[in-house]
């Protein structure tokens, strides 16, 4: 059966979703790979090596091999997606038909890239998507109508912004600040504030623990442990949500002036579909409480936070599988040239 052979792959900053036709997500792993650097052998990969992150000996690595939804570590890229599709095609003798999540900004060199790691993964054809149009999928949207439709995707390490009607991009951006961004944030901000530095697992917990980007209506405290910088020692300080919102405020800022802006350059009559069908929010970082009420408070356009939301571009890419068939190969750029020529 040929069904089995074509997989999705939701290729992210952070994590790295594997979906099929009919079954959804089969697998979701971090973006992380572990190696020995005298021998070069790939160690583990995903929530294995996660685990080596920043507690490894001098000859070990763990790293991530994407950075900001673009290829930083060809090989490392390379050798994770081998992995994944060897787990997912392991009964298989046909090499799989692959469709990849990629940033709607993506450039044509990163977008070779991608294709070329899908290939060396031992993909038969890689095909490529936009995740805004993934998620919309995912999220169970009818984009085949002429109406206008407009996704937030806020990932690991981008926020994609797009405008769909007709099964395709009408307008889009991609800004590189996402769930990554907001850790970093943290960060910055105990430090500033508390002269103690937390590590990046610290700051993701906080996060999804406190951290809010609206006023919450209760002002919620928690206990972090940190190194002081003046001593070098252990030290507890507490967070609090109101804390997180101040932290927050530089790249919420960011996004909702995106957002605001992908509105403008959309065509008046898509605006007013958009304003009638509301915003849909996608993405890990969507769920970061308050998110769809700060767009909504912004916008004043009804913001609702899609089911699954995590998930919604794998499971996007599982549904587009039954039209593979269809698909054009090669980058989105130069298909996106060869429309406005037509």
């Amino acid at each position: 059966m040929l069904f089995g052979r074509d997989i999705g792959i939701d290729l992210g900053t952070t994590s790295v979703l594997v979906a099929t036709r009919g079954k959804g997500v089969i697998y979701r792993e971090p973006s992380v790979v572990a190696m020995d650097k005298n021998t070069g052998r790939l160690l583990n990969v995903g929530m294995a090596a996660q685990r080596m992150l920043g507690r490894t000996p001098g000859n070990i690595v763990a790293i991530r091999p994407l950075r900001d939804g673009a290829i930083s570590d060809y090989d490392m890229t390379e050798r994770m997606l081998k992995e994944l599709v060897r787990k997912s095609v392991s009964f298989s003798l046909l090499k799989p038909r692959i469709v990849i999540s990629v940033p709607s900004g993506i450039t044509e060199v990163e977008e070779r890239a991608v294709i070329d790691a899908g290939v060396a993964a031992g993909a038969r054809k890689v095909y490529l998507m936009e995740a805004p149009l993934a998620a919309a999928i995912g999220a169970g949207l009818d984009i085949t109508r002429p109406d206008g439709h407009m996704v937030v995707d806020l990932g690991g390490g981008t926020t994609d912004i797009a405008v769909l009607s007709l099964s395709g991009v009408v307008e889009s951006t991609s800004l590189k600040a996402g769930g990554e961004a907001f850790d970093d944030a943290l960060i910055k901000f105990v430090r500033r504030k508390h002269n103690v530095l937390i590590g990046e697992t610290t700051a993701e917990e906080l996060k999804k623990g406190i951290g809010c980007v609206f006023p919450r209506s209760e002002v919620i405290t928690v206990e972090v442990k940190g190194r002081c910088l003046m001593t070098g020692l252990p030290r507890v300080v507490t967070v609090s949500s109101t804390d997180t919102l101040e932290a927050f405020e530089e790249v919420t800022e960011r996004i909702i002036e995106t957002v605001h802006n992908v509105l403008e350059s959309t065509p008046p009559e898509l605006v007013a579909d958009v304003s009638q069908n509301g915003i849909v929010l996608t993405g890990g970082t969507s769920l970061l409480w308050g998110f769809d009420k700060l767009i909504e408070s912004r916008t004043n356009i009804t913001t609702r936070t899609a089911d699954d939301a995590e998930i919604c571009v794998a499971n996007g890419l599982g549904k587009a599988l039954y039209g593979v068939n269809e698909m054009s190969e090669g980058t989105i750029n130069l298909a996106r040239r060869r429309q406005m020529k037509v």
